[in-house]
């Protein structure tokens, strides 16, 4: 069941993005001086010697969900208030990858994807360290003496409620706080962002995705969830009942959701195309793999071979199916298409 967002959240979500749009603004003036990009960094000793004192925040970051921005808000605004420069400390893979592989999960954002958004909130750093064992066995003191202290030079640091760190997660707030002290930087908490009672969180978004509820989802994340990759040539089984379909190259970053259709966007070269996807094994032809696939509506003729384009997932149609033959499956489409359009708001 599809739920609704509580004010607040609602003006934490408003609130992130008009700060998107007024850092993609700022951007756009700074690029007129030569200025404007995001410094992307992977290692510790890459951190140039002259970036100044930092603002940090201490993340997994896997979603970027409303959480996530809000600490990403915070950041920014205490770096320009004391003048530090905002950076995003975080990690090229979740922990489970290594520590615990058998509860590793597929991650719900690509690291272009990842790179992307974190940009869009005015954050000026970003270290994305490779979580290996030699990252995974440092002590609480460890992480901070040489990675925000001699690394980045911390004044500030900013961290989520329940945030651990070092082996074993075997700190916690309050060491973070007792080192601060010790070590010259302040640290904050920042409080959950809640929606209809419950904290918003990766592993929320994650059950959604599962079930389909896209359009919670996306209010859980302040945008619309997407799926990003490469169009390839597949058996053209749509072009050959009148319904063409984009199909997305497997390696696509985005995680998928739930075997089913959904109304959405496929957005390309900047254009933004009403569309169909559809997640998953294709029951009624059997020899195709599970994919996921878009068809536009009202373009029969659009080239989208070997480019990169976006799939918004905005609302659930219905669950994936089996048809016995064609002509169930044809109708069926012209069925899926109407409520598309009516979910799009294209009626």
């Amino acid at each position: 069941m599809l739920t609704r967002a509580y004010g607040p959240a609602l003006v934490l979500a408003t609130a992130t993005f008009l700060l998107f749009f007024l850092s993609l603004a700022c951007c756009g003036l700074e690029k007129l001086a030569g200025d404007c990009r995001l410094l992307s960094l992977t290692a510790v000793e890459s951190v140039p010697s002259d970036l100044g004192a930092t603002a940090v925040t201490i993340g997994k970051f896997d979603c970027i969900h409303l959480g996530h921005q809000a600490l990403f808000t915070e950041v920014v605004e205490a770096a320009a208030d004391l003048n530090l420069v905002p950076t995003v400390v975080t990690f090229d893979r979740h922990p489970d990858h290594l520590l615990r592989p058998e509860r590793a999960k597929l991650p719900i954002l690509g690291p272009e994807q990842k790179e992307k958004l974190i940009s869009g909130f005015g954050i000026a750093t970003m270290l994305q360290l490779e979580f290996n064992q030699q990252l995974a066995d440092l002590s609480p003191e460890q992480f901070v003496e040489g990675i925000l202290v001699e690394g980045l030079q911390a004044k500030l640091v900013l961290v989520g409620q329940g945030f651990r760190f070092g082996a074993q997660g075997s700190g916690n707030f309050e060491t973070l706080q007792e080192l601060g002290a010790s070590k010259g930087f302040e640290v904050r908490e920042v409080r959950p962002v809640q929606l209809d009672g419950e904290v918003v969180s990766t592993t929320r978004v994650r059950e959604q995705l599962d079930q389909g509820n896209v359009k919670f989802v996306n209010q859980m994340l302040g945008r619309v969830h997407e799926v990003r990759g490469v169009v390839e040539h597949g058996l053209k089984i749509g072009r050959k009942i009148g319904f063409p379909t984009a199909n997305i190259a497997r390696d696509a970053e985005g995680y998928l959701p739930l075997d089913a259709i959904y109304a959405g966007w496929l957005v390309a070269d900047g254009i933004r195309y009403p569309a169909a996807h559809s997640v998953g094994i294709n029951e009624t032809f059997q020899a195709v793999p599970r994919l996921v696939e878009s068809h536009v509506l009202d373009e029969t003729e659009l080239d989208l071979y070997e480019q990169v384009v976006s799939l918004e997932f905005v609302d659930f149609v219905r669950p994936a199916a089996k048809f016995d033959g064609v002509e169930a499956l044809v109708a069926q489409i012209h069925l899926d298409l109407d409520v598309v359009r009516d979910q799009l708001g294209l009626k």
